[in-house]
């Protein structure tokens, strides 16, 4: 493979370079207390580094402004820290919330013979099925999930519970199910 070389105007290639080595000189003197300074407040290294690395990426961004600033290392300490106080916060609260979504979101029970037996049947069947019985919609937010009128979605259900009881071998309700057409 060969090598592409890129040539630049004088002017631009050494504004870029001289803000890019001020950049690069602040960079490495900094970073580390930056990241110690974070990670007493996250207690996480690998977060204090990611905290880290975007304080610096919003000082890059205002590098000509905050270069001339007497102290430049407070500035990105303070959106450092700003920005770990705020990641601590969420991590506090976290453990609540996802014990909070872990109840509400705990599968119930399957049977997989069920599962199997609902496979089988046609896809205006699987839909109603799932968002009746798994989902627990009403019947008219299923006609309006498959676009459809509730009687419809009626005749989707009884025909899938229909369906369903003759491949479980649930005898008493399929015999139902052709008494009552």
């Amino acid at each position: 493979m060969g090598s592409i070389t890129i040539r630049a105007k004088e002017g631009i290639a050494g504004a870029v370079s001289d803000r890019d080595a001020g950049v690069t000189t602040f960079f490495r003197t900094e970073y580390q207390g930056v990241v110690r300074t974070l990670y007493l407040i996250v207690h996480d290294r690998e977060q204090a580094q990611d905290i880290a690395q975007d304080a610096f990426v919003q000082l890059f961004a205002r590098w000509r402004r905050i270069s001339h600033y007497d102290r430049p290392e407070a500035w990105v300490r303070r959106i450092g820290i700003r920005m770990a106080v705020r990641a601590a916060g969420r991590e506090r609260v976290r453990p609540r919330l996802e014990r909070e979504l872990e109840f509400a979101t705990l599968p119930k029970p399957v049977d997989l013979d069920v599962l199997r037996a609902v496979r089988g049947l046609p896809a205006s069947q699987r839909a109603a099925v799932a968002l009746f019985y798994l989902e627990d919609r009403p019947i008219s937010e299923v006609a309006e999930v498959l676009a459809c009128s509730e009687v419809t979605a009626k005749v989707h259900l009884h025909r899938a519970r229909k369906r369903l009881a003759e491949l479980l071998g649930e005898r008493e309700l399929a015999q139902e199910g052709q008494d009552a057409t």
